[in-house]
């Protein structure tokens, strides 16, 4: 009998698990465009790759890249996406398996992020100054390597998101009805301020509550657990290493560092810039999404103009 009542049970929570799941992804709808721009697609390996422009294209190209989280999509440059076109072609995709991009259940990788990376840069830019962001950062320096680009700017780059790789956690979140409840839970709208204001912001009052449902509702569109399913059992992170990654370019590279950031802190910029001998730009009053927080120093930064303002330029010499 109570062996009975258990598997009823169990049947019972998988059920309404598979209700609520079915409830959420109606909810969250039809996902809007992250950016203010001309949309199109890339077609990459059977995927097709949103990306939105803007600018003249007969401007310098300028590539944004964005971070990588269970929400993530090029909805991040928002606060200077229209700024930086003013002076460049800007052009930001969503990563495989995120925002508008299609989203296969595919095992997500840091070599694939990695390829897509160069074969974007490669085949929709030209000499472009390249912005990335977070673990992003890595796939970027990576890729960096066979591309032709004027510079590189990465955010708060990181390639140690998740000590180990976990195939169990990987495979459970990527489970039909248990995984997506998973899901659903880690891009709940608590989850997503709690992280946020655990490591994201500075000050947690710079995210309106407009961002906040854009990231619920991206994080439930149809196949959004799959790449968040590498990322969080820690197989999105790239065997490289950065430092040695970045010393290994001859274009100009630039650290953008939130001086509050603790995930990777300051400590690791100014370790990374040292060994790498690259400049390293802090900005005050920030954590992991400086260009969110503070995007007019970000701009200063990204259009060479930081030596000009010292309050916002951090120095190893």
């Amino acid at each position: 009998m109570k062996l009975r009542t258990l598997v009823g049970a169990t049947f019972g929570a998988v059920g309404a698990a598979a209700v609520t799941n079915r409830a959420l992804g109606r909810r969250a709808g039809e996902l809007g465009p992250p950016l203010r721009g001309r949309s199109d697609t890339y077609r990459w390996r059977g995927f097709d790759v949103a990306y939105t422009e803007a600018g003249d294209p007969d401007d310098p190209d300028l590539v944004l890249l964005h971070g990588i989280n269970a929400a993530a999509t090029s909805h991040e440059w928002r606060e200077v996406f229209e700024e930086l076109a003013e002076d460049y072609h800007v052009i930001a995709p969503d990563l495989p398996g995120f925002g508008l991009s299609d989203r296969p259940p595919l095992t997500y990788s840091a070599s694939l992020y990695t390829t897509f990376v160069r074969d974007f840069v490669t085949d929709m830019s030209e000499d472009a100054v390249v912005v990335a962001s977070s673990l992003t950062g890595a796939y970027a320096a990576d890729a960096a390597r066979d591309l032709d680009i004027s510079r590189l700017v990465l955010i708060c780059p990181t390639a140690d998101t998740v000590p180990g790789r976990r195939v169990w956690l990987r495979s459970l979140v990527r489970a039909p009805v248990v995984g997506q409840a998973i899901y659903n839970a880690i891009g709940s709208e608590r989850s997503i301020r709690y992280f946020h204001d655990d490591h994201g912001y500075y000050d947690v009052s710079n995210l309106d509550d407009e961002t906040v449902e854009y990231e619920w509702q991206t994080a439930h569109q149809p196949g959004a657990r799959f790449a968040p399913a590498s990322f969080v059992s820690g197989h999105l992170d790239p065997d490289i290493d950065l430092s040695e990654a970045l010393g290994d370019l001859d274009v100009p590279v630039t650290l953008v560092w939130g001086r509050e950031s603790d995930m990777p802190p300051l400590s690791d910029g100014r370790a990374l810039a040292t060994v790498a001998d690259v400049e390293l730009v802090s900005i005050g009053e920030s954590a992991l999404l400086p260009h969110v927080e503070h995007p007019t120093e970000f701009l200063r930064v990204v259009r060479g103009e930081a030596t000009e303002h010292p309050e916002i330029t951090e120095s190893d010499e």
